[in-house]
């Protein structure tokens, strides 16, 4: 595996083949995630449930309630008014939109610990938050999963900052200083498999530990492909929101992609055109 990075050095090849040992060996040091987005991922799932007990859930940890609450309460979600309580904010926004707010609030680039790397960390989780949104506009226009497809975008490149926190662990132990560059091959070459583990780990649904494993090469994907080409395309249309100085719209709407997803051009252009929408649910989940 690691003979396929190429240009590295000596250093580079040693922490890549550690990175490997962890991959093969199971030894990846996986967060946990936390404890209520579990429950309310576990909630969102189960159609016995109700709004109730989501809010109850939510407001059994304060400082998520008043993260949910902020959230719900922004122009992006509600522009016209102020909710003052959970159970009002689930009943007019929805279990499901409530979930994403409380799962999105949850997870954040401080889950992982990578000295060194906190403004590469910090935008992968702005990408994967941007992704979300994109996700859930993409699914809409192509008749997927929208309900998934904002978890399975949030989550598509979650072993990027875990390969991240490896590479800065093993920095540490055995003294290899890498470059910029070396630390990105690695990354881009190994946060797959990582990632993987890391779903896994964590019991995700089937939808997301396959969007995880196959977004990259979605023609290979054993089951869901579909939505691994959404959050593929998402991913994207991320890049394009973030950093329209390196990516541009035009070879954005010529991606193979969205004629996979049988999107035509002028449905293309009707989801590209909620990026505003898309950049005022990133800037509020962020705030």
């Amino acid at each position: 595996m690691t003979s396929n990075i190429p240009n590295l050095s000596d250093n580079g090849i040693e922490v890549a083949s550690l990175l490997e040992q962890q991959l093969l060996s199971n030894h990846i040091d996986v967060p946990l995630l936390p404890d209520v987005a579990s429950r309310v991922l576990h909630l969102s799932n189960d159609p016995d449930s109700d709004a109730q007990q989501l809010a109850n859930l939510i407001q059994s940890d304060q400082a998520l309630a008043g993260h949910v609450m902020r959230i719900a309460n922004s122009a992006a979600y509600t522009p016209n008014a102020s909710m003052v309580s959970l159970q009002q904010a689930v009943a007019r926004l929805g279990m499901d939109l409530i979930s994403e707010i409380a799962i999105a609030a949850s997870l954040n680039s401080k889950l992982f610990k990578a000295p060194g790397f906190e403004k590469r960390m910090d935008a992968i989780w702005q990408h994967a938050l941007c992704a979300a949104f994109w996700g859930k506009e993409i699914a809409r226009a192509s008749k997927q999963n929208v309900e998934a497809s904002f978890l399975c975008g949030l989550l598509h490149s979650i072993g990027r900052p875990a390969v991240l926190q490896c590479i800065a662990d093993l920095e540490g132990k055995h003294e290899a200083v890498l470059s910029p560059d070396e630390n990105r091959s690695l990354e881009d070459h190994f946060h797959v498999p990582y990632g993987v583990a890391i779903v896994e780990k964590w019991e995700m649904p089937l939808i997301v530990c396959e969007s995880v494993k196959y977004y990259l090469n979605y023609s290979e994907a054993e089951n869901k492909a579909e939505q691994a080409m959404v959050v593929y395309a998402a991913g994207k249309a991320a890049e394009v929101t973030l950093w329209p100085e390196e990516y541009s719209v035009d070879q954005l709407k010529l991606n193979e992609v969205f004629a996979d997803l049988n999107l035509y051009e002028d449905e293309i252009e009707q989801v590209l055109a909620r990026e505003d929408a898309v950049k005022a649910g990133v800037e509020a989940i962020r705030a």
